[in-house]
C-alpha cells in the first residue's frame, strides 16, 4: 500500500498544510479494496476513500488496465446526479512517490524514432518473384530466431492466457473490434457473425492449453518490423506482454497469403515459399508442432484485418472473400497446415 510519508507529500502538494488524521482499510471486493483517508486541511475537515484494484482478473491484469478504469471513473463519476464526485487519480511510482493523473483530457506516448525499412517493403518486391532470393530467406530466418527466442520465456497463469483468447476474439481492436468498423456494403453482418462465433467456439478447446503461455510481441506484423543493416528494430508492442506464440505468427504470416492473393488470387510463388519456410523454421527450432493446432481463431482476427475494406481498398470483392474463406476454413478445421493454404481460400 501507499507509504503515509509519501502520502503526506502528496497531499501538502494539493492542499498545503496538511495534517493525517486517518489513514486504514475499510473493507475488500471482489474489484479491490478501500482505504479510508481523512485529512485536515485549513478549511477543515476532509474525508475521502482511496481505492485499488485487484491485480488479476476481470480485465485488470496489467496496470495500464487498472489506470484506465480509474481515469473513466475520474471523467465519469462527477456527471451523474446523485454520484460521489472524485478527486485525483494517483500513481504510485517505483520510489515510492505518489504523482497526480487525473484531470488529463488526452494521453500521448513519446518514444525512441525508428530507421531502416519496413518489412512491407520486402513483401512488395515479392510479387515480382517465383522464389525467395537469399536475403529474403535471411530475413525470415532471423524474424523466426527471433520469435523463437521470446517465445520460450514461458510464465505460469491461466488467466493471462485465458485473457489472451478471450482479448484475440474479442477486443475492440481485434476481431470483433475490427468487424465492427466495416463500413455496410462489403460483408454481410451474418458473415462477419459466422466467423465470430466460430472463433468463440475456439475457446473451450484453447482454455485447456494454458501451458502455451509466453512472452509476445502482440503485433508483430510487417510495418512493426523494421531492417536495417542486416538486422531489425520493433514498434508498437498491443495488448500485454503475454500471450500464445500464435499470436505473433499469425500476425506476420498472414501477410504472405494475403499479399500473395492481392497480386495472383493464389498463394504462389515466393510467398508461398515464405510461407512455409517461416513454419519449417520456427517449428524446428521451438518444436512446437501444436502451434497448428492453435493458430485459428490468431488467423481469424488477422483475416478480418488485411480484408478491411477501409484499411485494404485495392482489393477485389472476390479476393477480400478468399480472405473470410481462409478465416472460416481454418477455424472448421482441427490443424492448419501450411501447404494446404489454397484449398482453405477457395471456400
Amino acid at each position: 500500500m501507499i507509504d503515509t510519508r509519501k502520502l503526506q507529500e502528496y497531499l501538502e502538494d494539493r492542499f498545503g498544510h496538511v495534517r493525517v488524521v486517518e489513514c486504514k482499510r475499510l473493507g475488500a471486493g471482489v474489484h479491490g479494496t478501500g482505504f479510508s483517508l481523512i485529512i485536515e486541511t485549513t478549511k477543515g475537515i476532509q474525508r475521502y476513500v482511496i481505492k485499488d484494484l485487484a491485480p488479476e482478473g476481470l480485465g485488470h491484469d496489467y496496470p495500464s488496465d487498472r489506470a484506465s478504469v480509474f481515469l473513466l471513473a475520474y471523467d465519469e463519476y462527477g456527471k451523474l446526479p446523485k454520484h460521489v464526485k472524485p478527486f485525483d487519480v494517483i500513481a504510485l511510482m517505483d520510489d515510492g512517490s505518489i504523482k497526480s493523473m487525473g484531470g488529463g483530457k488526452e494521453y500521448f506516448l513519446i518514444m525512441e524514432m525508428a530507421d531502416g525499412t519496413n518489412y512491407f517493403v520486402d513483401l512488395e518486391a515479392m510479387k515480382e518473384k517465383d522464389h525467395l532470393d537469399e536475403k529474403d530467406r535471411e530475413k525470415i530466418i532471423l524474424m523466426v530466431e527471433y520469435l523463437s527466442h521470446i517465445h520460450a520465456v514461458k510464465k505460469e497463469s491461466r488467466t493471462l492466457y485465458w485473457r489472451k483468447i478471450r482479448d484475440t476474439i474479442g477486443h475492440g481492436e481485434c476481431l470483433m473490434g475490427v468487424f465492427d468498423s466495416y463500413p455496410d456494403g462489403h460483408v454481410s453482418y451474418e458473415e462477419m457473425a459466422e466467423i465470430e462465433k466460430m472463433a468463440v467456439d475456439w475457446r473451450p478447446v484453447l482454455k485447456r492449453l494454458s501451458h502455451r503461455l509466453c512472452q509476445i510481441h502482440g503485433d508483430f506484423h510487417p510495418g512493426n518490423i523494421w531492417f536495417k543493416d542486416g538486422d531489425f528494430v520493433l514498434l508498437d508492442r498491443s495488448r500485454g506482454p503475454w500471450g500464445d506464440g500464435a499470436d505473433d505468427v499469425t500476425a506476420l504470416t498472414i501477410n504472405y497469403i494475403f499479399y500473395s492473393i492481392m497480386y495472383h488470387d493464389k498463394v504462389t510463388g515466393a510467398y508461398e515459399e515464405a510461407l512455409n519456410l517461416f513454419y519449417d523454421e520456427y517449428i524446428s527450432r521451438t518444436d512446437d508442432r501444436e502451434l497448428l493446432k492453435v493458430v485459428a481463431p490468431f488467423y481469424a482476427f488477422r483475416a478480418a484485418v488485411v480484408a478491411h475494406p477501409v484499411f485494404y481498398p485495392q482489393l477485389r470483392p472476390e479476393q477480400r472473400q478468399m480472405v473470410l474463406n481462409l478465416a472460416k476454413n481454418i477455424l472448421r478445421a482441427e490443424e492448419f497446415r501450411p501447404n494446404q493454404v489454397n484449398e482453405y481460400i477457395t471456400g
